[in-house]
């Protein structure tokens, strides 16, 4: 693409050092050429060759002599001239009015290519809006869908309800067991209290009842040996006599 390029900018290059004149001047020749009515830049301009006809009409009536068949020649000449170069002009009245008219056409076309855009570009936001729009209720629908089928998925109402009756009669239960349960081992524990009172009682009484034992054991004892300390002198005062 660059090589081309670079070939179209030499080609242009060549075209444009082919021309004698510039843009300009090329402007200023074709205003010259259409107000002068030239064509080429070769040959006579028409107005030239109008102003020739008339300026050869108006100094041959100014002559004295009698000319009127000349001047009638000239005139009818001049007018010829005249006929000649108004075709042109009225060519190139009717291009500038169709020039104005397709303008005028071209200039409302634009405005309806402008208004279409507009409009084109108001229904684009619009469709834009409805799109967005229309992404937001689909992804309710989603949503709605992905509800119902988890809803669907759960079981009927009767069945949960009756769970839900049966956890209660089962919780209820449980209840009235934690609340025997508890009143048992309250009962439980004033027995225990009660019997560990007993147990300390009957321990004191047994240590009281070994104390006294011990207590009367050696009060035997102590009898026992006095009687046979008496028995013991008895004895040797027997064997003395």
């Amino acid at each position: 693409m660059l090589v081309k390029g670079k070939k179209a900018a030499g080609r242009g290059e060549e075209m444009a050092a082919l021309y004698a004149f510039g843009p300009r001047e090329d402007d200023a020749i074709i205003k010259h050429r259409l107000l002068t009515r030239t064509t080429t830049t070769r040959g006579e301009p028409p107005l030239k060759k109008l102003q020739k006809k008339f300026t050869s009409f108006a100094l041959e009536i100014e002559k004295d002599a009698d000319n009127i068949s000349e001047c009638e020649r000239l005139y009818k000449t001049f007018l010829q001239e005249m006929a000649t170069f108004e075709v042109p002009l009225l060519k190139s009245k009717a291009v500038v009015e169709a020039n104005i008219r397709e303008k005028e056409s071209f200039n409302e076309l634009q405005g309806d290519i402008q208004r279409q855009i507009l409009q084109a570009q108001t229904d684009i936001e619009d469709l834009k809006k409805q799109l967005e729009e229309s992404k937001i209720e689909r992804q309710h629908k989603e949503e709605c869908e992905a509800i119902r089928r988890l809803i669907a998925l759960q079981p009927p109402r009767s069945a949960t309800q009756k769970i839900i009756s049966d956890l209660e009669k089962e919780i209820a239960m449980l209840e009235a067991e934690n609340a025997a349960g508890i009143r048992t081992l309250d009962l439980r524990k004033k027995q225990f209290s009660l019997l560990l009172h007993v147990v300390d009682e009957l321990q004191s009484t047994i240590e009281d009842d070994q104390k006294n034992f011990a207590d009367e054991l050696k009060i035997v004892m102590e009898e026992q040996r006095f009687n046979i300390e008496d028995v013991s002198v008895v004895s040797e005062a027997m064997a003395v006599d």
